[in-house]
Formats: C-alpha cells, structure tokens, sequence
C-alpha cells in the first residue's frame, strides 16, 4: 500500500516560497508573498484553515490569482511556523492580520479565509474596520455549537486543551516542531509529499486549541453591520460546516454575493477543481465592487 493511494489529484503548480517575517511586538511568522502583475495591482491577503499552514490551504488558488492579485498569506500563531504564544485567540490572529496589513502599508486590502480563516477575517472587520476593503469568506459560519453534539465537542476540546496546555507549550514540543520544520524542507517536486509536510508543521495540540477556541466564535450579533464588499463561497458538499449555515452567514451580511463550489470542507486542496473557479468568482466580484466605491 503506497503513500500516494491516500493522495488526491494535486494540481500541477509552481509551489509557494516563503520567507520569515518579524511583526514587530508580536513574534515572527512565515509569509508567502507573491506579486501581482503589475506594481499597482490590487492585494489579497489570505487566511488558511485550521490545522494548515498558509500556503498549503491556498497553493492551488495562488497562480490563479496572482494573474490579476498580488497574494499574501502567512502562518497563523500556533500553525505551521506562526506566531507562539501562550495561548490561541481568535482576536489575536485578528489583530495579526491587521499588524500586517499596516507593517506592509497596505491600502485597505480585501481579505479572503477559508474555514478558521474566515472566522478570523470576520473578526479582523469587527476588530480593525479601516483595514479591510472587502471580504471573501469561504466554507464559513457564524457560530459554532449550535446543536448538543457541536457543544459537548467543544467542551471536550476546550477541557482536553486546557489540561494539555503545558505540554503543548513545552521545551521538548518545541524543539520536536522546530526540528521537523527544519527536515521538510528539502524536496518541493513531489507536490503530494510537500503537501503532507505542510500538514504535518502544526501539532495535535495547536490545532485541539484553535478548535476550542473556534467553537466561541458568535458573530450573528454584528453580522449586519459588515460595511464593506462582501462575497461568500459555499462548500456545497460541506459535512463540518453545513451549506445551510453558511448560506444563513451570507444572507445576514448586507450585500453579501453567494458563490456556490460543489465540494466538501477540505475543497480548497481536495477538490481544488470545483473550489478554485468559484473562489475566482467571488474575488473577482469582491474586486469589481471596491473598485466602484473607489470610483464613486
């Protein structure tokens, strides 16, 4: 039985590089920045999914976009080589964003997520509305725990992340990450291999923790009050995050375009065929909309 029997069909695609990037008085973390095509192109910043790493959520979608799009994306703290810290918050990673955003002088850039990425972008508009343009929230939702088996799922994770705590933020666990960082970096030709060692770069603990931290999120209060261009990427086939909630999500923000993607919660690397045209058209409309409030 070989490795690639568990392997989808991954695109055919340049992979990413990185480089590590210090956000001053907040840590360092590892940033993906791509230019677009020409000097004033307008810029996406993109937001990766629990338990990954900035390029793996997005490596098929960047080619595409950097066509029309210079592409950032980054490590979130406590995911592949982001930001340590004593404990995961949403509104930190929030606040990451936004630190970003201005240490790169960037205009009021669109901010696109995909699953925790969208929770957090969500939370960057609630947190720092002036920097944020417009928004693409992909696989989403506004709340977590909404029905007996979703709460005592939560719960749990919150309890076991909080008695694993200490482990997690370790001298051994760290030199045991920092260590495997360090070995996977060799080969990017196989696209299969690179992809698993993405996966591999954050820890059970990291991902348990984002995971409780995750099921706190309720931004249906202040929904409605999203003033900017706004699209929403339904996983049609989403089993973690059903449609209909994420259709809720897009029929609460005003405006909000609804761009369907007929595949599950892991779409954007596992059916990158049906989640990257879909993604396209909402950026694109995102786009077209913060161009007209510009002209207006």
């Amino acid at each position: 039985m070989t490795f690639r029997r568990f392997v989808p069909d991954l695109p055919s695609v340049d992979l990413p590089e990185g480089e590590w990037f210090e956000l001053p008085r907040r840590g360092r973390t590892w940033l993906t920045d791509v230019p677009g095509p020409t000097p004033d192109a307008p810029t996406i910043v993109l937001l990766h999914a629990v338990g990954c790493t900035g390029q793996l959520t997005w490596f098929p979608s960047i080619p595409r976009l950097a066509e029309r799009y210079r592409v950032i994306t980054f490590d979130q703290r406590w995911h592949g080589r982001g930001i340590t810290s004593e404990r995961f918050l949403v509104s930190d990673c929030a606040d990451d964003v936004a630190a970003l955003v201005d240490h790169l002088g960037l205009d009021r850039p669109m901010v696109a997520g995909y699953s925790m990425g969208s929770v957090v972008a969500q939370r960057v508009w609630r947190q720092h509305p002036d920097a944020v343009g417009g928004l693409v929230l992909a696989a989403s939702t506004a709340h977590f725990r909404t029905n007996g088996r979703e709460r005592l799922f939560h719960a749990g994770m919150e309890i076991g992340m909080g008695l694993t705590a200490t482990l997690s933020r370790s001298r051994t666990v760290n030199r045991a990450s920092a260590a495997a960082v360090e070995a996977i970096d060799g080969d990017r030709s196989d696209t299969a291999r690179w992809a698993m060692n993405q996966w591999r770069e954050t820890s059970p603990w990291a991902i348990g923790q984002a995971v409780a931290s995750l099921g706190r999120h309720h931004s249906t209060p202040w929904l409605g009050q999203i003033d900017v261009p706004t699209a929403v990427v339904v996983t049609t086939r989403d089993r973690v995050v059903p449609p209909e909630r994420q259709r809720e999500l897009a029929a609460r923000i005003p405006g909000a375009t609804v761009h369907e993607a007929l595949c599950g919660h892991a779409g954007c690397v596992m059916e990158h065929q049906a989640f990257v045209p879909a993604f396209l058209e909402a950026v694109h409309a995102t786009n077209a909309r913060m161009r007209d409030r510009q002209l207006a």
